[in-house]
């Protein structure tokens, strides 16, 4: 006998459509044209300062591949920069440009703003619980 698979009720369906909402209001609310995941990279530079590539993909739950896409679309916008560190030339860290400064500052409120339509569905306590699992399962 098998047991129905019902897809809406799946964990992995629901995390899916709350994930396309919430992007799909992020590029209404950043007109910069940044993805989430650039301005995540953008965000935790900021929040860290410098950081290799492989560090930076870690801190903001990117794979490999994404990480390298994602630094090559802002550096080849001039968001970020590459720099090598003094005493060994093997290693590079990526640093915010005065630019991403600039277009971080300029975003943030767009950011917040779509975070906040995200949540809008829920009363305070539901968006504390639902971050508060969200975090747990992450």
């Amino acid at each position: 006998m098998t047991f129905p698979y019902v897809i809406d009720g799946q964990v992995g369906f629901l995390l899916r459509r709350a994930h396309q909402r919430h992007v799909s209001l992020f590029t209404t609310c950043i007109k910069d044209g940044l993805t989430p995941t650039q301005f995540a990279a953008l965000a935790k530079l900021s929040e860290i300062g410098c950081a290799s590539q492989n560090s930076l993909g870690r801190q903001t739950a990117m794979d490999v591949a994404t990480i390298k896409g994602v630094v090559h679309r802002l550096r080849r916008r001039g968001l970020i920069d590459k720099h090598g560190i003094p005493g060994d030339r093997r290693k590079v860290e990526i640093a915010l440009t005065p630019l991403g400064v600039q277009v971080l500052d300029q975003c943030t409120v767009g950011a917040l703003e779509a975070n906040r339509l995200t949540l809008e569905p829920l009363d305070t306590h539901g968006q504390e619980v639902l971050l508060r699992l969200l975090a747990a399962i992450g």
